[in-house]
């Protein structure tokens, strides 16, 4: 990976794909978790090598980006697949035999599972391609569609009948305005002939609507309710696929479920949470929760971008664990070799065309005039490569220093003659001295320490072209440390730097401060990421954090905040770093990522000290004045 970086120049991966990473692997290394808690039995052995191919994400999406696989090659390999399995599944019928369920070279339900899904993705894909023209691939993609569609309907497999309606109406709901009609009308189309003809499927749903379950239903329920008391048996790890079966084995023998189970489910449970509660308890309840619920969010944030291309692969990259979500209402599908193998190919393919796609989209040309503005103290080591940063962005770069003893104000004349030295009245009082010297009608607020990366500069040029939909934007740090970026943790902020110069102003805190923005101001976060060289050492890190700590220890003593006890200090260090650490996922950027969150656990118990020093300091204050007016 390091001499593929090397020779094709490929970018650090973004965290949002780091975020589909960590869901994928989790999977994995629960299953292994639990495999070791549960006895390291057969039966869970061979499951971890079917999860354990999810830990293969990374150098597959590694392997993506140095090849430059781009949407027509993936476009044809997923016809391919969906119209050889309509082929294979339609083979019978064109020689006149007599099949009752078309299964291709697997099971038949995780064929039509996956043919179904297959065609749906196929669709996604192809509005977009017809409205901008690419009728060629648009045709192959709607005739492989149709295959996909006709093995699933062949397949006879139930679920279908669940999945396909959520399915279609979430293509008709994400589709353009000019796509939403032709979805929902082929939407309706697809949906009717898959229930109306005479098949499984459709006598299926009139027995379910008749009250007559049927055997296999009648077996699902008696398993998931066999897989809850399983559960509460052992919730934290689960009894295992061997425990799950031995158990199941058990309950048939002394005559407490019926015969029948020992044929069909004594393997799973024919649900994927009943059958992971099961099996792997709450641990591995959280890590199904992980692996469908972060590609999904992570996919449809972008399912309605202004850009067609990005939209259409965020759409059909969020159809693929949503469709999971439903297959596993009746089938134990992540229990399943073809299906971890389908999820992890797909997911990863998405991953890799979705992100290329952002990164090329951001074409158009800044239209209105931004300002820079930065305020400096003595940053000679940083000032150079921040105003770097914003060449080819701001139309002008405003610089306020307080009387720096460096080369602070020397470097920046090489930049700008925008330069005015000043005295030091609180963070929020000198931003706001730099705003009311900018004329353009954007203005970026920009620290010393911070660079605009050239990603963000495109995405701020581009999101200045004609009327913008925000009146300020939020830019995501990233913060930069001891060789590291930081994605997660604190580091995972948005601080709002751009917006509208009319109307706008700084608060007047010494510390902390914040952007006042005019009532109803319309605010975006852009994807792009702010480097933020934050420390440039240790000793650095535990000066400016000292300094941090003081002021807002005053700041809140100004407003009247007191801390009456040492404990409220403490347990705000522990929530911080429970914050910082787990919740937002800072054990994810490594051993800089928990070196971070115990500096900042150990900020915030130096705030709240301060804060019961001054306290005290007031108390005594009072109480001396008290003796002094007795005294006299």
């Amino acid at each position: 990976m390091a001499r593929l970086r090397g020779a094709r120049a490929l970018p650090p991966a973004d965290r949002e794909i780091k975020l589909i990473g960590f869901a994928l692997a989790f999977f994995a290394l629960v299953s292994l978790a639990t495999w070791a808690l549960n006895g390291f039995g057969y039966e869970d052995f061979k499951n971890l090598g079917k999860h354990g191919r999810l830990l293969l994400f990374w150098p597959l999406l590694v392997a993506l980006a140095y090849s430059g696989l781009r949407e027509r090659a993936a476009l044809l390999g997923l016809a391919g697949c969906a119209a050889l399995a309509g082929l294979v599944a339609a083979d019978p019928l064109l020689w006149g035999e007599s099949v009752h369920r078309a299964n291709g070279a697997t099971n038949a339900i995780p064929f039509g599972n996956l043919s179904l899904l297959s065609g749906l993705m196929l669709l996604g894909l192809a509005g977009p391609l017809f409205s901008n023209r690419h009728y060629t691939p648009c045709l192959l993609a709607l005739l492989a569609g149709l295959l996909g569609l006709t093995a699933a309907y062949l397949s006879g497999t139930r679920n279908n009948v669940l999945v396909l309606p959520v399915l279609l109406l979430f293509l008709v709901l994400f589709a353009g305005r000019r796509q939403r009609i032709v979805s929902a009308i082929a939407g309706l189309l697809i949906l009717g002939l898959f229930v109306g003809l005479e098949s499984r499927l459709g006598e299926g749903i009139m027995a379910v609507l008749d009250g007559d379950y049927g055997r296999g239903i009648q077996y699902r329920f008696d398993v998931w309710q066999h897989a809850l008391a399983l559960f509460t048996s052992a919730p934290f790890s689960g009894v295992g696929v061997q425990g799950y079966a031995q158990a199941l084995q058990a309950s048939i023998e002394a005559g407490e479920l019926p015969q029948g189970l020992a044929r069909c489910c004594l393997d799973h449970a024919h649900n994927d949470l009943f059958q992971i509660l099961a099996t792997r308890g709450l641990l591995g309840a959280l890590s199904w929760l992980l692996v469908l619920g972060i590609p999904f969010t992570q996919f449809l944030r972008y399912a309605r971008h202004e850009n067609d291309r990005v939209a259409s692969l965020a759409r059909v990259g969020a159809m693929v664990p949503l469709a999971y979500l439903i297959f596993g209402l009746t089938e134990a599908t992540l229990e399943r070799g073809i299906y971890i193998t389908f999820y992890l190919l797909s997911v990863t393919l998405v991953t890799h065309l979705l992100f290329r796609a952002l990164d090329e989209s951001l074409t158009r040309t800044r239209s209105q005039r931004l300002s820079a503005t930065v305020i400096t103290y003595n940053e000679a080591d940083n000032i150079g490569p921040c105003l770097e940063s914003l060449k080819g962005l701001a139309d002008e770069i405003i610089v306020v220093d307080s009387g720096s003893t460096d080369d602070t104000v020397a470097i920046a004349r090489q930049y700008t003659d925008r330069i005015t030295v000043t005295d030091w009245p609180g963070f929020g009082p000198q931003k706001q001295r730099a705003l009311e010297q900018a004329t353009g009608e954007w203005v970026l607020s920009i620290d010393a320490d911070e660079r605009i990366t050239p990603y963000l500069a495109r995405e701020i040029n581009h999101r200045l072209a004609g009327e913008p939909n925000a009146d300020a934007f939020k830019l995501r740090w990233a913060v930069t440390i001891y060789g590291k970026r930081l994605d997660f943790g604190r580091s995972a902020r948005a601080p709002l730097r751009v917006f509208r110069r009319e109307g706008s102003a700084f608060s007047s805190a010494q510390v902390h401060e914040a952007i006042l923005l005019p009532d109803g101001a319309r605010i975006r976060t852009l994807r792009g990421r702010l480097t933020h060289y934050t420390h440039r050492d240790y000793g650095h890190a535990l000066a400016k954090s000292a300094q941090y700590s003081w002021l807002s220890a005053q700041q809140k003593a100004e407003k009247g905040k007191r801390t009456w006890t040492l404990l409220y200090p403490t347990l705000r260090a522990i929530t911080t770093f429970i914050q910082v650490y787990i919740l937002r996922l800072g054990f994810l950027d490594g051993p800089v990522g928990y070196l971070m969150a115990v500096t900042y656990a150990q900020t915030s118990f130096n705030t709240y000290a301060g804060l019961w020093t001054l306290g005290r300091e007031t108390s005594a204050d009072n109480d001396s004045g008290i003796q002094d007016g007795t005294n006299e």
